[in-house]
């Protein structure tokens, strides 16, 4: 919000934040930004372990040095934004296990392609207010690429579902009861795409809302326990010895 002051005030979306009415100054934004995100990443660091630190670090100068100026220069910017988006789940899941492995990746990869439909039916709707402030967001230059976009990432994630028992990381019963929501999504994405409408951008928005804290929970609900996995290793550890012991003399 710093650096776009003189821009949201063009938008009636962000014309009333605080820095934009004067309500606080610059200085005391930059020390409250800094007073917050020095802390978390020396938390997450020493607290956590220094991947998950590192994650946030690394969010933190993505979305301030990289997406926040390329909204005003090409609608690359909502691509690097997704990116923005789907690394705190992957910070979570390196938080409980310390690695960045499958796990990590596919969280990451769910809500990177859950942002398109998002972001892009919610544009859709604000298309006059990005363009007054000069964004360039696919709405505003690139309307049909905007909605191609977000019905392909519809149908992505039917495909991630159904990648997440492949890793071992749920069971099968996950891509099968995620089925419907994600059909439904991916019914809305046509629609949007199909209509270019603000009815039907506005479904896809609200259905966004609810359909990822669901497919998380139904996640949730179907993944593998670390127990079951550590019986099948040392299943797979003991049918190994006892193939060795068959060889020895």
């Amino acid at each position: 919000q710093f650096f776009e002051v003189p821009f949201d005030s063009n938008m009636n979306r962000t014309k009333n934040r605080p820095l934009v009415r004067g309500q606080i100054s610059p200085l005391l934004a930059v020390c409250f930004a800094a007073s917050c995100g020095v802390p978390g990443i020396a938390l997450l660091t020493l607290g956590v372990n220094p991947l998950t630190g590192a994650l946030g670090a690394f969010n933190i100068f993505l979305y301030t040095c990289c997406y926040t100026p390329m909204k005003r220069m090409s609608i690359a910017n909502t691509w690097v934004g997704a990116v923005v988006g789907a690394i705190p789940p992957v910070m979570g899941w390196t938080a409980a296990t310390g690695s960045l492995d499958a796990g990590a990746l596919l969280l990451g990869g769910i809500l990177y392609s859950w942002q398109f439909p998002h972001f892009n039916a919610l544009s859709w709707g604000l298309r006059e207010d990005y363009s007054r402030g000069g964004y360039c967001m696919m709405s505003v230059t690139h309307p049909a690429l905007c909605r191609r976009v977000a019905l392909r990432h519809c149908l992505a994630l039917i495909g991630l579902s159904t990648l997440a028992p492949v890793l071992d990381i749920t069971t099968w019963t996950f891509p099968i009861i995620s089925l419907p929501i994600n059909l439904y999504i991916s019914y809305l994405g046509f629609r949007f795409y199909r209509d270019a409408d603000r009815n039907s951008s506005r479904k896809l928005f609200f259905c966004s809302l609810w359909h990822l804290p669901m497919l998380l929970l139904v996640m949730f609900t179907c993944k593998k326990s670390f127990l079951e996995k550590e019986d099948k290793g040392d299943l797979l550890g003991g049918n190994h010895g006892r193939a060795m012991e068959i060889r020895l003399p």
